[in-house]
């Protein structure tokens, strides 16, 4: 082998010795996982009567991303002032599960004016340290509102009035009402009948009210519920509701649900009168026929079935003179009069459950002599 070849090979020896050795270079070091438990952000809380239920679900992973392992500390603290006071709770749940906690709210925040309160929850590792607090859950501290008394239902044809009792404080009259319907003959399920049919009644609604509309402030407050319908038996609650707006969203601190009142919607109810009923004498050709055509407003009621015609002459008792069939168009022509008479016209429509309303403001026409 000659120099030069000599000379190659060392070359590539260290070519090979010095790529083996940046192979094996360790890098920079990394720094160990302090394995703090990711932070909750779907914490919730609410509040029945004096007690608070807050409900999370744990981290599976840390802040690195990697699996938690074993329990973990979990610490709860509610927040009315500046600071965050923890509730004493000694809690540890699994990776994955669904946290809950309870508590009854101590005596001072359950009592005076409805205002703001707020609870968090924070997860540590085994030295006690935490990624931070979760997302607030807000409820609301004070005295939970007056229940409501005496609730009453009242049938109507425009709807369902409900009537309570006025609060004894100025600071309740203001406070909404929530009223709860709940229905109690739900129809059996039906196939579906197309598009047009009409939707299934919500087995439950609640509707949101003043709790004093301004007729009922020297008296019972009340409301009305237009969203029935007839033929179904409803069942209603009420109860005081204080609200409050905090960053947006709306806090309510409900008071006690009522009593339970009864309502079955029966269609009683007769349509609307007729109005602007008006009658002109009419004669044909040659004096060929005389009459007395009648017409009238229609009464735009979804019941309605149709009209019946009612007559009078001098002091004499109404007599029906349309046929037994109903009137459908708003109209009548009355054929059977006499020259030199007079008539007093009055009409009623009847709904399609055969109920009659009250007769029409009359209107009076004489028959021209020949």
């Amino acid at each position: 082998m000659n120099n030069r070849t000599k000379y190659a090979a060392l070359i590539a020896v260290l070519a090979a010795s010095l790529a083996l050795a940046g192979c094996g270079t360790p890098g920079a070091p990394q720094p160990p996982s302090l394995n703090l438990p990711d932070r909750v952000t779907d914490f919730a809380a609410v509040r029945a009567g004096n007690q608070i239920t807050l409900t999370w679900i744990m981290p599976k992973k840390n802040t690195d991303k990697l699996l938690l392992k074993g329990g973990i500390a979990v610490r709860v603290c509610r927040k009315e002032g500046a600071s965050c006071d923890a509730t004493g709770a000694d809690l540890q749940f699994a990776p994955g599960a669904a946290g809950t906690f309870t508590e009854m709210l101590p005596a001072p925040m359950a009592a005076g004016a409805p205002r703001p309160l707020s609870y968090f929850v924070e997860l540590r590792n085994h030295n006690g340290r935490s990624a931070g607090l979760s997302n607030p859950a807000h409820v609301l501290a004070g005295e939970a509102p007056a229940p409501v008394t005496n609730l009453t239902a009242e049938l109507r044809k425009a709807g369902v009035v409900l009537r309570w009792a006025k609060p004894d404080s100025a600071a309740q009259v203001s406070s909404a009402v929530r009223l709860h319907r709940k229905l109690l003959n739900p129809p059996a399920a039906k196939p579906h009948e197309g598009l047009l049919a009409p939707q299934p009644e919500p087995l439950e609604q609640n509707l949101l009210v003043d709790s004093c509309s301004p007729e009922g402030r020297n008296g019972p407050c009340r409301a009305l519920d237009k969203e029935i319908r007839f033929g179904q038996v409803y069942e209603y609650r009420a109860q005081r509701v204080a609200r409050i707006t905090l960053d947006g969203k709306t806090l309510e601190l409900a008071g006690e649900l009522s009593a339970p009142v009864r309502v079955e919607a029966k269609d009683i109810f007769p349509p609307s009168v007729p109005t602007n009923l008006a009658a002109v004498a009419t004669t044909g050709e040659n004096g060929a026929e005389t009459a007395i055509d009648l017409s009238w407003l229609p009464v735009a009621d979804p019941d309605l079935a149709g009209y019946a015609v009612y007559r009078s002459e001098a002091d004499s008792a109404w007599q029906r003179i349309s046929p037994a069939e109903l009137l459908i168009p708003p109209a009548f022509h009355d054929v059977h009069v006499l020259p030199g008479h007079t008539y007093r016209y009055a009409v009623s429509a009847i709904g399609k459950n055969r109920h009659e309303s009250a007769h029409s403001a009359e209107t009076e026409e004489s028959v021209p002599n020949p």
